[in-house]
């Protein structure tokens, strides 16, 4: 019985691979499951079905594109950790106070460029307070400035091979069928007229962007993720006679609520013309890496509490639960302030602004707080059941001292991986060697930068594409196509490529299409006789160059919450856009390399 059956899957594992290949589409766009998971049962069918052995499925992890994807993770996370990207942001918002329209278009290029070289979900989701801000400023609503961050971002993804993951999977797949690897700026000429004709598109559908006004909410406000806090200004601190402008250590997305003296407080107004004295207090709503980088700094006395910091303190950040006895009371009056030496040094309300001041602030369920004590004190915390959690706090302080290290680090991966000295997948690891040597970033945060998830639907599409390829049933599709392409020009197959990518991206990830359709693109090539590198060109750029579904591409996923916008105005945009960027892209490929 057994013999029989495996003599029917060896006959038939061609059929059978194709429908374990449709199962998992159905699955993809059903969302039941998570797509990493959908991935990975589709591999592990294709494992117990015999049509995958052993060799063939460790061989997967051979591949340099997953490898890569997570060492380009790291460096972007040594870039925000040492606090590059905030002081870029913060040049950028300097700009928007005087010049807030062309901020907005700085903003857009910015994101474009930064995308080429940088994963660009963090470039999103740097950049879009910012984008929040300019919303404010400029009175234009953020439906017409969150969609087009987005649009820039892929746009940018497609400059370079270390642009996007998609563009990654494809040469890796690529390499080991044989062919010589792409450079890195090898798609940019193609990936120009992309980024052109989708930023001159979307300029000309401007008008087509929703204009009302965003609902307020967690993902609508900007000051979400922002801690209220208060510093202390000392006897001697530079700030003593001067006005809150002076205040140059304050990130342009944080801002000064409020300063006590005594028992007054000023708001406002006010607040302009208001001299600074030793003793007074600033409250404040402020990121919290920049609150960590001033606690390191031991400049100011942060916080409110009993006892002084200690340099053997830590800081863990805990929730209120629901059954706090103190709910509705004053922070200062929480019990544990009064029996342990500890300081809340801030407090995050997602989705609402707490006040007037730290102290003042009426205790409500599930409010943040990061808490600096001893080792008595965080294990009294601990133990606390009306607290939640009581563990080291995620937030960590800039390393600035360590940025030009990690500004090299990148510069040096694109330069040596430019003039082809070494392979970027070689230079982004020794990149990341130096990186954690030098403590740009430690250990912990840098792996956790990695998005585990993007590496395992790799891996698993991996290896159902290389199911796909032992089976026959890559060749089996390309018998069925063969006949309508033997006499087709070459324009025709570029065309025919580049949407059948981007029409399966809009529905599925784009790393999974990606790892499909590379095989299947190689083998119609060498069937049909023709160059392959034009056809794969055209799939890398079709993965990704997305627009016309919130789950189109991650980027589009985050404004879709964040701009509160509906799903069809995605579609509204990205139909046109897509096919003003296709039909250009597949023209480029055909003029220049066909």
């Amino acid at each position: 019985m057994i013999e029989a059956l495996r003599t029917f899957i060896e006959a038939h594992q061609a059929v059978i691979t194709l429908l374990i290949l449709a199962a998992m589409f159905v699955g993809f766009l059903m969302e039941r499951l998570p797509a990493t998971v959908i991935a990975i049962l589709g591999a592990c069918a294709c494992l117990a079905l015999g049509i995958l052995d052993d060799k063939a499925i460790y061989s997967v992890f051979s591949n340099s594109a997953p490898i890569v994807i997570g060492a380009m993770f790291v460096l972007s996370g040594a870039l925000i950790r040492t606090g590059v990207i905030q002081r870029v942001a913060d040049l950028i918002m300097a700009r928007a106070e005087k010049h807030p329209r062309l901020a907005i278009v700085e903003v857009l290029i910015g994101a474009l460029v930064a995308s080429a070289f940088l994963n660009n979900t963090p470039v999103v989701v740097v950049l879009l307070p910012i984008m929040m801000k300019l919303a404010d400023v400029t009175g234009v609503s953020a439906k017409k400035l969150l969609m087009p961050l987005s649009i820039a971002a892929v746009l940018g993804g497609t400059l370079t091979l270390i642009g996007t993951s998609t563009n990654l999977v494809v040469d890796g797949i690529v390499r080991e069928a044989g062919m010589p690897r792409f450079g890195i700026f090898e798609i940019t000429p193609i990936g120009l007229v992309t980024a052109t004709s989708g930023m001159i598109g979307l300029a000309l559908m401007w008008w087509l962007l929703p204009s009302d006004k965003p609902i307020k909410g967690p993902a609508g406000t900007h000051d979400a993720h922002q801690y209220l806090t208060e510093l202390v200004l000392g006897e001697e601190d530079d700030l003593v006679g001067m006005t809150v402008e002076a205040f140059r250590d304050l990130p342009r997305s944080g801002r000064i609520v409020g300063i006590r003296r005594g028992s007054a407080v000023v708001h406002g107004a006010d607040l302009e013309h208001w001299i600074l004295a030793p003793g007074d207090r600033l409250i404040l709503r402020v990121d919290g890496a920049t609150l960590m980088t001033w606690r390191e700094q031991g400049r100011f006395l942060l916080g409110i509490g009993s006892g002084e910091p200690a340099t053997s303190d830590t800081v863990v950040e805990t929730m209120v639960a629901s059954n706090h006895p103190a709910i509705g009371q004053r922070l200062i009056d929480i019990p544990f302030l009064q029996k342990i030496r500890a300081r809340v040094i801030g407090l995050d309300r997602p989705a609402h602004e707490p006040g007037p001041d730290l102290a003042s602030v009426r205790i409500r369920p599930a409010d943040r707080l990061l808490v600096a004590g001893g080792p008595r004190e965080v294990e009294a915390l601990r133990d606390n059941p009306h607290m939640i959690g009581a563990d080291l706090a995620k937030v960590r302080a800039f390393r600035r001292g360590k940025a030009w290290i990690a500004i090299l680090c990148m510069l040096s991966v694109v330069t040596l991986a430019a003039f082809d000295v070494m392979s970027i997948g070689v230079a982004a690891l020794i990149a990341i060697g130096v990186i954690l040597v030098t403590r740009c970033i430690d250990s912990e945060e840098a792996w956790g930068t990695i998005d585990g998830d993007v590496l395992i639907l790799i891996f698993a599409m991996l290896a159902v594409g290389l199911a796909l390829e032992n089976s026959g049933a890559v060749a089996m599709m390309v018998g069925w196509v063969k006949p309508s392409l033997a006499d087709a020009p070459a324009w025709v197959l570029v065309f025919g490529i580049y949407f059948f990518a981007l029409i399966l991206s809009e529905l599925l990830s784009n790393n999974a299409v990606a790892a499909l359709m590379t095989p299947v693109t190689l083998a119609i090539a060498a069937e049909l006789g023709v160059d392959p590198r034009p056809l794969v060109i055209a799939l890398m750029i079709g993965a990704s160059a997305c627009f016309a579904t919130p789950i189109g591409y991650q980027t589009n996923t985050i404004v879709y919450a964040a701009g509160d916008y509906r799903f069809v105005d995605f579609v509204k945009i990205g139909v046109p856009l897509n096919i003003i960027t296709g039909v250009s892209t597949c023209l480029a490929i055909v003029f220049f390399m066909t």
